[in-house]
């Protein structure tokens, strides 16, 4: 539009919005939730090899009240699931959940009694990852895809209209199509 060429150098063009959703996205912390085998590829993660640093998480806290992001590695038997409940209600908002592997995502090849079949039965879940157990670089990839969820997060009244849309997409997936061909 030819503004660039009227402002002096230095300067940057953005949104609050877009400002504050790439300092969420870069100041994500992790409460740790490790359970079972994924945990060893979580711990992998933040090794050298791959550095979960390089993605503002380095400090993995193990205070739920200072973290905003509950991975979730491995199986949940029915006796954890009410402290990883109040573990997640006491974590600060906005928070996310990444559930890791095919144990936290679907109770895995354990289908008894003692195991949760799915963490989503306990707290809301954003991510899941597939794997048994996943590799660190799969976790790093759903890493970026929260960090993308992150970043597109809206605020205040326009977050309710985003969540408003994303359930009515959960609910009828397909776009409807009238007689015409012409997308409602």
């Amino acid at each position: 539009m030819g503004l660039e060429e009227k402002l002096p150098s230095g300067f940057i063009l953005s949104t609050v919005e877009q400002v504050a959703g790439w300092a969420r996205k870069n100041s994500v912390w992790p409460a740790t939730f490790g359970l079972a085998c994924c945990a060893i590829e979580l711990m992998a993660a933040g090794g050298p090899k791959h550095d979960l640093a390089r993605f503002g998480m380095e400090r993995a806290s193990a205070s739920p009240r200072q973290a905003d992001l509950m991975i979730v590695a491995g199986r949940v038997s029915q006796k954890m699931a009410p402290i990883l409940r109040q573990i997640y209600d006491q974590m600060a908002e906005p928070k996310w959940v990444i559930a890791m592997g095919v144990c936290a995502s679907s109770g895995g090849m354990f289908n008894n009694y003692a195991i949760v079949q799915g963490v989503d039965h306990i707290v809301p879940v954003d991510i899941y990852l597939p794997g048994c157990p996943p590799r660190p670089e799969m976790l790093l990839d759903a890493i970026v895809k929260l960090h993308d969820k992150i970043q597109n997060t809206k605020f205040g009244v326009h977050r309710e209209r985003q969540i408003e849309e994303l359930e009515r997409r959960a609910l009828n997936p397909l776009p409807l199509v009238d007689d015409r061909g012409a997308v409602r």
